[in-house]
């Protein structure tokens, strides 16, 4: 009787752990991640900034928008609990899941109010991304990332520098200064997210876009100009980086 207990138990444990209709406290990671007890699920039918990625305000000063997004993400939770509906594998990395999510109580998803508030894009590949009225009203009304300029998180994300500008404030005679804000050469780093990300022809090799540096690498004192910066090995696997093989290997627990 003892071990049928158990037994359930454990069932009903792995059950709750994949986040499938299950309420819970969320932690946010970025504007497009949120993590439900021990899954972390990048929100279906959405592109958001990545944490790292600056953008340009309605005054030309440069700001970071991956922060704000994140932020939004956030405040739009505001301590309530969070449903995520797992549907599958996300392709970008199999550590993670897809999820169509909600705060408790409200039938809108996460997705579509983020994209409401112009701190997402709609992604049309995506079986639930049926988001595009909200992206039209969003940059109509010049909100979120729409009030500057911008370019498209998954284009920053492999660094493609000359990717089409978006945004209602994007003059065509200040094309060069404006992407050099948004690409520049030196990076400040985010608060609390020391892993430095260059990309690499030779992480192809791999199936990667670049390679990550820890702070326990020994190539990391003398990395500069990193062309990205994460919070977490999983923040940095799941853009499509490698660790760099110069690093130790990590304690074990």
């Amino acid at each position: 009787m003892r071990f049928g207990i158990s037994l359930v138990a454990t069932l009903l444990l792995a059950i709750l752990s994949t986040g499938e209709g299950y309420a819970a406290n969320a932690v946010v990671r970025d504007g497009n991640t949120l993590q439900l007890g021990n899954v972390t699920y990048r929100l279906d039918g959405i592109d958001a900034p990545a944490f790292d990625q600056l953008c340009i305000d309605e005054h030309a000063d440069p700001w970071t928008c991956g922060v704000e997004a994140r932020d939004q993400l956030a405040k739009l939770i505001g301590g309530k609990q969070v449903r995520c509906d797992d549907i599958g594998v996300d392709p970008t990395t199999k550590k993670r899941r897809l999820g169509v999510c909600k705060i408790e109580g409200d039938p809108t998803s996460l997705s579509q109010l983020l994209v409401r508030q112009g701190f997402a894009l709609n992604v049309e590949a995506s079986a639930t991304g049926r988001f595009k009225p909200d992206e039209a009203a969003a940059k109509d009304n010049r909100l979120g990332l729409w009030k500057g300029c911008f370019v498209a998180p998954r284009e920053f994300r492999v660094g493609k520098s000359d990717g089409a500008l978006l945004g209602g404030a994007c003059p065509a005679d200040r094309d060069k200064q404006i992407r050099e804000a948004l690409f520049p050469q030196d990076i400040a780093m985010p608060a609390g997210c020391n892993i430095k990300g260059k990309y690499a022809v030779r992480a192809r090799v791999t199936g990667n876009l670049g390679i990550y540096h820890l702070q326990a690498c020994r190539s990391y004192p003398g990395l500069g100009n990193p062309d990205r910066w994460f919070c977490s090995e999983d923040d940095a696997q799941a853009a499509g980086f490698r660790r760099a093989y110069n690093c130790r290997p990590p304690k074990a627990k």
